[in-house]
């Protein structure tokens, strides 16, 4: 489930549509969950499917670590890719926003990190980073990891409004990772190869 200080409008011929914030988001607030609304599909499964519905889950899925394909059920299915995002996903299967989002600014993820089966060129940004590739994660979970940490400081400082769709067990792990009794997972743990 999307933060409910978000919507969906248009963005530009180029993008698309976006989700957009409604007012502040601040840095450390929880953005999206994966909610039991969400629909996880096997791959098997999908290889069944007509060419259209696969074509849709290629467009609006993730691949998780295990290979599945999640579509969100609301409106997270239109976030679109940045290689300056403002949200990182974690490895409690739950994002995060790395930095304070402004009212009226795009929520955005790095598709590097969300398995994508092939890769593809993205818009042009200005980072050294042109092209999305299925391996990303091993690539950048370091910097990622960064980004994650800083912004889980923020966890208990602010309102979290999704905070209820997070079970008992993982709110209990995030919580001794904000102690300091444990580590924070790594994003890479959100790796799926084929291989």
């Amino acid at each position: 489930m999307m933060h409910p200080d978000t919507e969906v409008r248009f963005i530009s011929a180029e993008i698309g549509y976006g989700v957009v914030a409604k007012k502040l988001i601040p840095k450390g607030t929880i953005t999206w969950v994966q909610d039991e609304l969400d629909h996880v599909y096997n791959p098997e499964d999908v290889e069944t499917m007509s060419s259209f519905a696969r074509e849709m889950l290629d467009k609006y899925t993730f691949r998780n670590s295990k290979g599945n394909f999640v579509l969100c059920w609301d409106i997270s299915k239109y976030v679109n890719h940045s290689f300056r995002s403002n949200c990182l996903s974690t490895a409690y299967d739950f994002e995060i926003a790395i930095r304070d989002i402004q009212k009226d600014e795009e929520l955005t993820d790095d598709y590097g990190y969300l398995n994508v089966t092939e890769e593809f060129k993205a818009k042009d940004e200005g980072t050294s980073r042109t092209t999305v590739y299925p391996d990303d994660l091993l690539n950048f979970h370091e910097d990622w990891d960064r980004h994650l940490q800083e912004a889980f400081l923020q966890l208990n400082k602010i309102p979290q409004p999704l905070k209820i769709l997070i079970s008992a067990e993982v709110q209990q792990e995030i919580k001794q990772v904000l102690d300091g009794e444990r580590k924070m997972k790594s994003i890479l743990n959100c790796y799926y190869s084929e291989k």
